[in-house]
């Protein structure tokens, strides 16, 4: 059945944080599993949840926060834990509250992308750098003096990095929520998944056409199959909480049905703002629980115009 008269959409653009707490990490490690720590984003935006991983020989960092003063601040919590530890930094993607505090592990860790991530950054940084820092003024002082910093070591595919007791295993697995996602995988049982998860939160599409239109909601659904195969015993999220296997579930079951909606309502004739605003108002009653609503009508949209293209 095709809708009619759905409720307008307000803005479609990136969230609005101008009211919210200035994006710093804070807070210390806390153990989540053996060797296992992570610095919890207590739920503010633009804060990522940021892992340090232990072995007996060496340490690994995932994501740093948002610029060089959250860079430094991880560092030294690493640096804490670690103590004289080899240390070695890779992100889950290239955004900048995930991987843009890197500058301060230049030189003090030995840091690991994948091929996509390095070429994303090239590519994109620069547009994301500045699309940011417009986003309020404390997102633009944290972001001052900062620097895009190329990785030291470049996979492709996959590879281990041996702490010492302790094996972590890093996956490219994008396009999904960028073109160059990657999870972090430890001993078989933690995983870091970056932004493909979110704990009560609507999963983060990055659709701004004509800008940034690498986000695959189609792939980003076979990823999580694949993450659900995987049977992790912890799950750290890209924001939120750590959680277990079933928030894998959780987003497949919110994505699939963004997907099978935008497919219905435009083979319906159905305009993509209006299909946008029909998918919005009715996840808003499916997941009351769930916070950042402003990005279900990008979701839409980037699923819209995919089936539009088939």
């Amino acid at each position: 059945m095709c809708p009619t008269d759905p409720t307008p959409l307000g803005s479609d653009g990136a969230p609005d944080v101008l009211q919210s707490p200035p994006p710093v990490v804070t807070g210390s490690p806390v153990e989540v599993s053996e060797g296992v720590f992570v610095i919890p984003d207590h739920r503010v935006e633009l804060v990522p949840n940021v892992g340090i991983v232990l072995g007996e020989r060496a340490a690994l960092v995932i994501d740093t926060g948002l610029g060089p003063r959250n860079g430094a601040m991880v560092l030294e919590h690493a640096r804490r834990l670690a103590g004289d530890r080899r240390l070695y930094l890779t992100l889950t993607h290239f955004h900048p509250e995930h991987g843009f505090g890197a500058q301060a592990f230049k030189g003090a860790a030995t840091i690991v992308y994948n091929s996509g991530q390095r070429a994303e950054l090239r590519r994109k940084g620069a547009g994301y750098l500045g699309m940011f820092r417009g986003l309020s003024p404390a997102v633009a002082a944290e972001l001052e003096g900062v620097e895009l910093v190329d990785p030291d070591l470049v996979y492709e595919g996959e590879a281990e990095i041996d702490l010492g007791g302790r094996t972590v295993l890093l996956r490219e697995v994008g396009p999904a929520h960028t073109g160059s996602d990657q999870i972090v995988l430890v001993d078989g049982r933690v995983l870091f998944a970056g932004d493909l998860l979110e704990t009560r939160i609507f999963p983060i599409a990055p659709y701004f056409p004509p800008h940034d239109t690498d986000v695959d909601g189609e792939g980003w659904i076979g990823v999580l199959d694949q993450l659900a195969a995987l049977a992790p015993q912890t799950v750290v999220p890209g924001h939120g909480e750590v959680t277990g296997a079933s928030l894998i579930h959780d987003v497949r079951d919110y994505l699939t049905y963004v997907r099978d909606e935008a497919l219905r309502l435009r083979e319906c004739g159905t305009t993509a703002d209006d299909t946008a605003a029909t998918i919005d108002e009715n996840a808003r009653t499916r997941w009351p629980s769930w916070e950042r609503p402003e990005w279900i009508g990008l979701a839409a949209r980037a699923f819209y115009d995919t089936s539009a293209s088939v």
